[in-house]
């Protein structure tokens, strides 16, 4: 592609003969999902650190002495926002002689350039639940968002209630056994705790399949005309760039905690300047923008690492 954008490159727009002429983003982009699925947080830092304390355990019996308890603490975060710039210039020639209104916007061009880059770090996340290697955090835990293997400091059992990663294709059956392990899910000192998966968020290929398991009131499997436990449930939510990743994964999510525990920080919003070159003339649009994401939680999602 050329850079800068000079007349010889774009003859056509100084030409008055044509009928028309259109821009490539007119197109509509991609839904934006990040205000969907995280919790947006506004940052005045370079980093941004989370921490978590752990639960007391049970009160025990009174037997004519106090008993105390002790806290464990937990993991620590820490997310670091990245620096995002780019810039457009263009020849001042081309900018006086050209006779369509195509190239009069480079700031909302970058604009959808910046977000559009925002979006495809926000699914990262969910592309890569099973690895734990990450963009700009930092996790003390050092296990995979989805993982079986997820540990604590308070020395408690993790042989039941710590793993939220599954190999099960999407189906009502593995919908079901997806909600019960949910619900099995506890805390750093091994105690049950309020999960309570009401989201689906499938590739766009798995759409309707979803669909077809939580939208019948009646089980569309069965000839007994069963009910079907599934039904509303839980919103199903097409996430279109999952399918760049993979056509099978997809993740069960309490949607309530999500948006506690999924964190994406603005450090810097996007800011566009422009400028004339004093030397020679080109005209240059830029935009900068920090911003990164992370997790501080895993209990509000189970992953589905279908092989």
């Amino acid at each position: 592609m050329p850079n800068p954008l000079v007349s010889t490159d774009f003859q056509r727009l100084l030409d008055t003969r044509l009928r028309e002429v259109s821009k490539a983003s007119m197109f509509d982009e991609l839904s934006k999902m990040i205000p969907t699925l995280y919790r947006v947080i506004a940052s005045d830092s370079a980093q941004e650190e989370f921490y978590e304390v752990g639960a007391l355990p049970d009160v025990p019996l009174f037997t004519g002495q106090v008993e105390y308890l002790s806290m464990a603490p937990g993991y620590h975060v820490k997310i670091e926002p990245s620096e995002f710039a780019a810039g457009v210039q263009a020849e001042r020639k081309l900018l006086d002689d050209k006779k369509y209104a195509v190239l009069d916007d480079f700031a909302a061009e970058l604009g959808r350039s910046m977000a559009r880059v925002d979006e495809k770090y926000g699914v990262r996340p969910f592309a890569y639940a099973f690895s734990n290697t990450f963009d700009f955090m930092t996790s003390e835990e050092n296990v995979a968002l989805c993982s079986s293997s997820h540990t604590t400091k308070s020395g408690t059992s993790t042989a039941s209630g710590y793993s939220n990663a599954g190999t099960s294709a999407l189906s009502k059956t593995a919908v079901a056994a997806g909600r019960i392990a949910m619900r099995k899910f506890r805390n750093d000192v091994s105690e049950r705790i309020e999960i309570n998966p009401d989201m689906l968020i499938v590739p766009d290929n798995l759409y309707d399949t979803a669909l077809e398991i939580v939208g019948s009131e009646k089980d569309p499997t069965s000839a007994n005309n069963a009910i079907n436990p599934q039904f509303k449930r839980f919103k199903v939510v097409p996430y279109l760039r999952l399918d760049d990743y993979d056509l099978n994964n997809w993740f069960m999510v309490d949607s309530r905690l999500m948006k506690k525990f999924l964190i994406w920080l603005n450090r810097i919003d996007a800011e566009f300047k422009t400028t004339v070159d004093f030397e020679t003339f080109m005209v240059k649009h830029s935009v900068y923008r920090r911003s990164g994401n992370g997790f501080t939680n895993w209990r509000w999602l189970y992953g589905q690492n279908v092989s």
